[in-house]
């Protein structure tokens, strides 16, 4: 039989009796406050921005600010988190900006395109000429095309060029120099300063990545190798500006090599020189070439400028349905961007990882609704292993019937190169900057620099090789021929896997490896490159080999990270007006924006990150290029 619990006494049931209803009070606060801010949220999602119907005879004024990339360097929650504050994540993709123009060409609403360029940075010379064709076809289409700028360096002159008319504001400049390449050498700093010895090991006399940490200047091959591509990327150049303006390409080339005597002519007077060079067609203020645009177009005082247009972004969000792609009954051509540095494991965007870009490709195997995959490549190359697991999954993808096609940005050398060259075909600009075939390790050792500071390093091992990767002691002949031997290997696994993808005798291939660098026209006449274009003749030809017929026939998916549904409710909230509002001066989002902002790069981290040892690799195969421009 149960007993009865005791009877509390009256001092104890009016302390409880106190904390529940303390308990109750403190629980009904709470759920009024979360209740009240879940409204908020839910009233901010549903009065976000509407958009602004688009008039006739309306402008498109592209005025991106930014680097000039394949993919967002930041996750969408952060780029989400960034835009309701007010702050400039500093990138513009590239597919946006084609998007945009690829729209407005076909637009009957749109009457003319604006392009203000001066705040676009970075990109290379394919992105750019990529950019150039995509104008000159919105001027095809019968669209007037007007350029401003106050100031544009060569890359941006390059763009606005195609414009049918390109004015300058009168205290501004643009000027061609041509094309350079120089680097920073630290043999002197590391050896002679501060005792650090760096060993390199590589294989062809042109793998001149990790010269800077050896030499204190170009080795000559280098000079040779850059000079040679660099070249051919430069005349391309001058001869699209030709194109473009209507000029003589060797005029302009001698408008830049008398260019000191040119501008002395002119007092100095940048902006009037470049009229001259006819490289622009007129000088005008930014208020004079606003009113050009109210004469040409139609009157809107509530407008910047006083003219009736529409914003790229503004633009963008109207045309843009990748959001929709997902849901798309049709069969899809799959899109991986593969841009930046190749590293082992997983990796954020705008980075290539080993593990969480051979999950992207893993994905679009898998999905059902994937038939045929276009792999975006702007690298320089990186870590060895980490391009083999990549490259793996390439292979996988073709042995489960999917037709995979490369698409080459500005840059895909050395490891770039590796991940690409089994695809079914690879597609590049000529201005690419691709090949580097070679390898190479680096590995540093601190004894002396320890004697600077009086530390020394003793000990014994039960072998000749125990501890001999310790970097405080120094590299024996011994360890140095076992990593030769490594390197060596790494080399021939590279050469003899280009021979296998691209049908050819192993000897062909190093003729043109040793690490030697080539534009895009160079690689295709030494087959290291099938044909000429950009991602949308990529699509085009993987479409065709996976028979999906005609282009309405099929839908275009980017495969990246996606946002989890926690990150995805705040995307929506961020990008409304109620929530910039809320989170414009929040102190807390903006300690979770910097938590997921990318970290800025040193000038060493590369060194840094080569000589770390992994698992039973004391020094790394690398298959990188520092040859970008």
């Amino acid at each position: 039989m149960n007993q009865a619990p005791p009877r509390q006494s009256p001092v104890v049931r009016f302390f409880i009796g106190l904390w529940d209803a303390m308990n109750f009070t403190r629980r009904l606060i709470f759920n009024i406050v979360f209740f009240g801010f879940l409204l908020v949220l839910l009233i901010a999602l549903g009065t976000g921005d509407r958009q602004i119907p688009l008039l006739e005879r309306t402008a498109l004024v592209i005025a991106p600010e930014g680097e000039l990339v394949e993919q967002y360097s930041a996750d969408p929650f952060s780029r989400a988190m960034a835009q309701a504050m007010g702050q400039d994540q500093g990138e513009v993709q590239l597919r946006d900006l084609l998007l945009v123009l690829d729209s407005a060409a076909k637009d009957k609403h749109i009457e003319r395109v604006v392009l203000r360029l001066d705040g676009l940075g970075g990109g290379g010379m394919a992105s750019r000429r990529e950019l150039a064709r995509a104008i000159a076809q919105v001027r095809e289409s019968g669209k007037e095309v007007l350029a401003f700028g106050e100031g544009m360096g060569q890359a941006q002159y390059r763009i606005a060029a195609e414009a049918g008319e390109l004015y300058l504001d009168p205290m501004g400049a643009t000027m061609l120099e041509g094309l350079g390449r120089y680097r920073t050498y630290y043999r002197e700093l590391l050896q002679d300063k501060l005792g650090v010895d760096m060993h390199l090991f590589k294989v062809g006399e042109y793998k001149s990545a990790a010269e800077p940490y050896v030499l204190d200047a170009a080795s000559p091959e280098a000079k040779e190798a850059d000079l040679y591509w660099m070249n051919d990327l430069w005349q391309r150049y001058l001869a699209d500006i030709a194109k473009a303006r209507k000029l003589d390409a060797a005029a302009i080339a001698r408008g830049i090599d008398q260019m000191d005597a040119g501008i002395q002519a002119v007092g100095g007077d940048l902006a009037r020189y470049a009229v001259e060079q006819k490289l622009v067609d007129g000088l005008k203020t930014r208020e004079q070439f606003d009113d050009l645009l109210v004469e040409r177009g139609v009157v809107d005082e509530d407008a910047e400028g006083g003219f009736r247009q529409i914003s790229m972004a503004d633009y963008l969000a109207r045309v843009d349905r990748s959001a929709l792609a997902a849901v798309d009954p049709r069969p899809q051509v799959a899109v991986v961007v593969a841009e930046g540095e190749i590293s082992g494991g997983e990796q954020p965007p705008g980075q290539i990882g080993g593990e969480s870009t051979s999950a992207l490709l893993r994905q679009a195997r898998d999905d059902e609704k994937v038939k045929a995959v276009v792999l975006r490549v702007d690298s320089p190359g990186g870590e060895v292993f980490a391009s083999e697991q990549i490259r793996r999954e390439v292979v996988a993808l073709k042995e489960a019937g999917k037709p995979v096609v490369v698409s080459m940005g500005d840059l895909a050398a050395s490891g770039g190169y590796w991940i690409s060259m089994n695809a079914d075909r690879i597609y590049a600009d000529p201005s690419t900057i691709t090949g580097s075939i070679g390898i190479f390790g680096v590995f540093p050792t601190i004894p002396r620099a320890l004697d600077k500071i009086g530390v020394h390093s003793d000990g014994v091992g039960t072998t000749r090789f125990a501890g001999a990767f310790d970097v405080t002691r120094e590299l024996a002949p011994g360890v140095g021929e076992v990593v030769q031997a490594v390197i060596d290997k790494g080399y021939r696994d590279f050469t003899g896997r280009v021979a296998e993808a691209r049908n050819k005798p192993v000897e062909q291939v190093d003729e043109v490896a040793r690490g030697r660098v080539w534009s895009g026209a160079q690689a295709k006449e030494r087959g290291l490159v099938d044909d000429f274009g950009g991602l949308q003749d990529a699509i085009a030809d993987v479409a065709k080999r996976a028979e999906l017929g005609e282009r309405d026939d099929y839908g275009v998916r980017y495969i990246e990270k996606v946002a989890t549904p926690f990150e995805r409710f705040f995307i929506d909230l961020a990008q409304a007006r109620i929530g910039q509002a809320l989170l414009r001066d929040s102190q807390l989002a903006k300690g979770l924006l910097a938590s997921h902002l990318p970290q800025v790069v040193d000038d060493l981290r590369f060194l840094e990150q080569a000589a770390r040892p992994t698992a039973g690799v004391p020094v790394k195969s690398i298959a990188h290029c520092f040859c970008g421009l």
